[in-house]
């Protein structure tokens, strides 16, 4: 078994010289990989490298046991061997940490090295050094913003940021559980979005996956458990499936491979949740990939003979092809995607790619991109335009970080649409793009300026949704500006950032006028617009910022007639209800940092200390007893308890780590809580005694409220109880799900009404 996949087994109990034999070897398992590419002077400068991490991180070790030396080098391995990177990059693995964690200065690295990898490692290491804070910005956000920065210098800084994360993810084991959720939820934020646009598919897999097991264990061990179990049946099956089509194609002289696998697990998981299915129901849980050996000019015609040998054996689904070769993605991924109907009435989904094209999809096109010889493809510059509008967003000083990586992330993800402009040229559009995203696309002024489109020869709106193969024309105005409604439409980074910035900028010039007309009130009741004054006046008229305050002063949404309501002490404004705010239920979010029983402790709820910390169920996720949970300090609404597989835990994790604390459940019999089911099955004459017999009779819950919805047989609806764990509730679904006729239960998130 390949050592770099092998997991954590949190037991460290090795002797100095296993230790060093250990290191070693890891070492020379580098040095085999990187062999090909290895030239004259290099095997010195990665002994050099080597050496100088060791003995800066010699008197460290992991949160494991294990000597740091070891996560460099695994770092490094995962640069060469997972995402195809070169000599230089091994060198800047190996130091990647030198110079945040140790005595080891820049200025060294640079003297010892060269600039490039000075640069390289000066990147990394501003990744994690978050300086220049706003008040008001999440670390992480700050973090994430600078990380797309280095992205845009120098794609092997994210590239290496990517192994070091991933090894990270796959040692996970050894850290505390607050720090596991932490980590897991940023990976699943950022971290795997970006492999995903880089075309690291196995790594953002990888990711996805290990992130599902610390985030969700029960349900990742019931899918390994489920892969484990259905591996015979799964094998027998793909065996029938791909013998009639590999004699076809070695009758037809191909030189190719033909592989079965499953699903990564957190896909598998993605399809249990949207289509409400159990794991039995995921009807596509493998793949078959065809791999061909063509020569370049042959690719594409070689990928359709393939395609067509398939479909004489097997009806293909006209609405699941996918032709990435004639067009391929953003990330430079080519292949034919097809799903077929096999024997047993299962459909199967077909990948066919040719070695180079596999090569892209496992590794990525970053790796490949400007390090190499010639010229660049057009895929390699669709990753420069990429890179290039990156560069232009994060240029601007007025993007909010929170607001600009939660609208990346979406361009990260989605499916794209290829328009053309009217001389022909295309670009590359997330699905469900506008006509004035395709604006902002061309340039930030095109889109302030749009007043509509034409689209194939017709006048459309702005909001116009654009299909692949479109032509746009955009139309434009000096008198047009951005409006607030655009954000309801446009669905790119780069255009709700324009509009955003536009409105952001707006905002100030009039916030300065609210901010004179303010100044002046305060003068003459004798004070002065001090940081005090308007903390108050700010808490008093619920703004969330000063820019906000001075916005609503300027536009007449707050009565400034109230600030009679004031006294002024000295230079400072105080309103008669300052003395009993503190007497309220809401505790400010400092108080609640503070009672925290020291770092690393765990807040017990419903146990001895729930007296001395006030805190809700958060409603988005209504947690029970039983459920994993982390508690979250919110702004103004005191300690929120959430469920970590809340559909906002990700987000809150990934963007205010600080925030979180340590929460677990104490046993408690006596308190009952609301929770809810949906039901499904086939509506039969006494389906619904049967069910509130399980609930009053057999089981004894308090139930709120039934309501069932009957339609061509099916019925459908959902029952309201109050339970005192998850353990009630898990027996209650289980008792449910053995009736006759019942197709599906699933627990509901929110609760309220």
């Amino acid at each position: 078994m390949d050592t770099k996949h092998q997991p954590y087994t949190g037991v460290y109990d090795k002797t100095e010289e296993e230790e060093k034999k250990l290191i070693l070897r890891e070492y020379r398992a580098l040095l085999r990989s990187l062999k090909p590419d290895i030239k004259k002077g290099d095997k010195a400068m990665l002994r050099h490298a080597f050496q100088m991490a060791a003995d800066s991180h010699k008197d460290t070790r992991r949160k494991s046991g294990e000597p740091y030396i070891l996560h460099p080098i695994a770092v490094a391995r995962i640069v060469v061997e997972e995402i195809g990177l070169g000599v230089t990059s091994a060198v800047c693995a190996l130091l990647h940490d030198t110079v945040e964690d140790t005595e080891i200065s820049l200025e060294d690295i640079g003297r010892e090295f060269n600039n490039s990898i000075a640069k390289i490692i000066d990147g990394l290491t501003k990744i994690s050094n978050v300086v220049d804070m706003k008040a008001d910005t999440s670390i992480q956000a700050e973090n994430f913003r600078k990380i797309l920065l280095t992205l845009a210098e120098d794609p092997r800084v994210i590239l290496i940021k990517l192994a070091d994360r991933l090894h990270n993810m796959r040692t996970l084991d050894s850290m505390s559980r607050d720090k596991q959720l932490k980590i897991a939820s940023e990976t699943t934020y950022i971290y795997s979005p970006l492999a995903h646009r880089l075309g690291l598919y196995e790594i953002k897999s990888e990711m996805e996956d290990l992130a599902l097991k610390f985030t969700q264990p029960d349900i990742y061990m019931d899918i390994v458990r489920g892969l484990k179990e259905t591996q015979r049946e799964r094998t027998r099956y793909i065996n029938e499936f791909i013998k009639p089509i590999k004699e076809e194609l070695t009758n037809q002289g191909f030189d190719f491979g033909i592989y079965g696998r499953p699903k990564a697990i957190h896909s598998i998981w993605n399809k249990m949740r949207n289509k409400h299915v159990t794991f039995e129901e995921v009807y596509d849980i493998f793949a078959i990939r065809v791999i061909l050996r063509s020569p370049p000019e042959q690719e594409k015609a070689d990928c359709w003979k393939v395609y067509s040998i398939i479909t004489n054996f097997y009806h293909p689904n006209p609405e699941r092809l996918r032709d990435w070769i004639s067009v391929p993605k953003g990330n430079g991924y080519e292949a034919l995607h097809t799903t077929v109907m096999g024997h047993g009435g299962r459909w199967v989904e077909v990948q066919i790619r040719t070695e180079r094209m596999n090569e892209i999809a496992e590794k990525g096109l970053a790796a490949h991109w400007k390090y190499k010889e010639g010229t660049p493809s057009p895929q390699e510059s669709k990753l420069d335009s990429f890179l290039e509008h990156l560069r232009e967003v994060l240029a601007n000083p007025n993007t909010d970080t929170l607001d600009f990586i939660q609208d990346f992330k979406l361009d990260l993800f989605t499916e794209e649409i290829y328009v053309y402009t009217p001389k022909g040229d295309m670009r590359v559009l997330p699905k469900g793009a506008t006509a004035l995203d395709f604006a902002f696309d061309i340039h930030t002024q095109l889109g302030a300026r749009c007043i509509g489109a034409k689209v194939n020869y017709r006048l459309v709106p702005l909001s116009h949704k654009l299909n692949s193969g479109d032509q746009v024309e955009v139309i434009t105005s000096s008198k047009q500006h951005p409006s607030e409604d655009w954000l309801q439409f446009v669905v790119t980074a780069k255009a709700r950032s324009g509009v955003k910035n536009y409105l952001k900028e707006n905002k100030r010039k009039t916030a300065e006028e609210g901010k004179a007309v303010l100044k002046r009130k305060l003068e003459a009741m004798n004070t002065s617009l001090s940081q005090h004054n308007v903390n108050e006046l700010m808490h008093y008229f619920k703004k969330p910022s000063p820019l906000d305050l001075y916005y609503a002063v300027a536009v007449g949404n707050v009565d400034l007639a109230e600030l009679k309501t004031f006294s002024v002490y000295g230079d400072k404004l105080q309103h008669p209800s300052k003395e009993i705010r503190h007497d309220t239920k809401e505790l400010a979010d400092e108080e609640i940092l503070k009672q925290k029983h020291g770092k690393g402790a765990e807040l017990i709820i419903f146990g001895e200390s729930s007296d001395k910390i006030l805190y809700k169920l958060a409603q988005c996720c209504q947690p029970i007893p039983g459920d994993d949970v982390f508690g979250f300090v919110t702004s103004g609404e005191g300690l929120k308890i959430h469920r970590t597989d809340c559909p906002n835990a990700a987000r809150l994790l990934a963007n205010y780590g600080h925030r979180v604390v340590k929460t677990k459940w104490a046993k408690n019999k006596e308190i009952s809580f609301l929770t809810g089911v949906r039901i499904t099955g086939l509506d039969d004459v006494g389906v619904i005694q049967k069910i509130t017999n399980i609930i009053s009779g057999e089981l004894r819950l308090n139930m709120r409220s039934m309501s069932i919805d009957s339609k061509d047989g099916i019925f459908e609806g959902t029952i309201m109880v109050y339970v005192h764990d998850r353990e009630e509730l898990n027996v209650f679904c289980n008792r449910l799900g053995a009736l006759e006729g019942i197709t599906k239960i699933e627990r509901i998130d929110n609760t309220e009404g």
